[in-house]
């Protein structure tokens, strides 16, 4: 496994298993499955519904606590600061640790700032080790960049091929926050797995097409958590550190951008109304 530094020195692996969707005791047995395939990094959230069975994998892994690197998020109707507090002690609980790797802000809705306040306190604390957000478009990164004591570490945004986040891109760059993706493969949408491009530079290194959309979301520096269910994808997915896509396959995959969401927009008026309608 290779790793990236965050901006406040604690090491992510550049690659990790994500948990959406995945429930009860599949979730328990696919988390156990990754493991053992070699995953390090485990990425979970309040909305899930399965941080426990996360917490229980874990605890049967056999994989020391400290070889293992936990995300999870705090949903939007845990917003503001006593609510977050609260329920980032229930996240520890039902993950059944010590401490947890990295918390995100799951969404940029409600009291987010009395949500980070909650988050920084914890990170002094030092019962979470990393804070971050997820799906804050550039405004609002920047935004809460300058007015925090702790500068987010990550941002967890859609991307993948369709979907570059080239912008969005540079400003975690400028902030020193680390771009992660997530949906690497869109969740199969405009015909994914079987894109033309990215099928015929994978005949060139002799892998899928899932494999290059990895990789080249690797080489653009940017963290990616691909989700399966099959022990025998897993591997696949988790085997994109022994080759590199060149620099004229980097720039091809580049053109497939379309610089836009396959899923909603949180400029969106009715999408905000549905995610702000969500309890966990």
């Amino acid at each position: 496994m290779e790793y990236v530094t965050l901006n406040n020195g604690i090491k992510m692996p550049l690659l990790g298993y994500g948990v959406y969707q995945v429930k009860g005791e599949e979730c328990e047995r696919c988390v156990l499955d990754a493991i053992s395939v070699g995953y390090r990094a485990i990425d979970t959230a309040q909305s899930y519904g399965n941080e426990e069975e996360v917490g229980n994998a874990i605890r049967k892994c056999g994989v020391p606590r400290e070889e293992l690197f936990v995300t999870t998020k705090v949903w939007i109707s845990n917003g503001g600061y006593e609510n977050a507090k609260t329920s980032l002690r229930e996240s520890l609980r039902k993950l059944q640790m010590e401490y947890i790797d990295l918390v995100l802000i799951h969404q940029p809705f409600n009291d987010y700032y009395g949500t980070y306040r909650a988050m920084e306190e914890a990170y002094k604390e030092g019962w979470i080790r990393a804070i971050g957000v997820s799906n804050f478009y550039p405004d609002r990164l920047i935004d809460l960049c300058n007015f925090v004591e702790v500068k987010p570490a990550v941002n967890q945004v859609e991307t993948h091929v369709f979907q570059q986040q080239k912008q969005a891109h540079n400003y975690m760059v400028k902030y020193g926050v680390q771009h992660e993706s997530w949906g690497p493969f869109a969740e199969g949408r405009k015909d994914f797995f079987t894109n033309p491009v990215l099928a015929g530079i994978g005949e060139k290194y002799e892998k899928s097409v899932a494999q290059i959309a990895l990789r080249f979301l690797i080489q653009s520096d940017v963290v990616v958590i691909p989700k399966s269910t099959h022990k025998e994808r897993m591997m696949q997915n988790i085997d994109v550190f022994n080759f590199v896509l060149s620099d004229e396959d980097m720039a091809i995959i580049q053109t497939l951008d379309e610089r836009e969401s396959l899923f909603f927009s949180h400029y969106d008026p009715e999408t905000v109304e549905m995610l702000t309608s969500l309890h966990r």
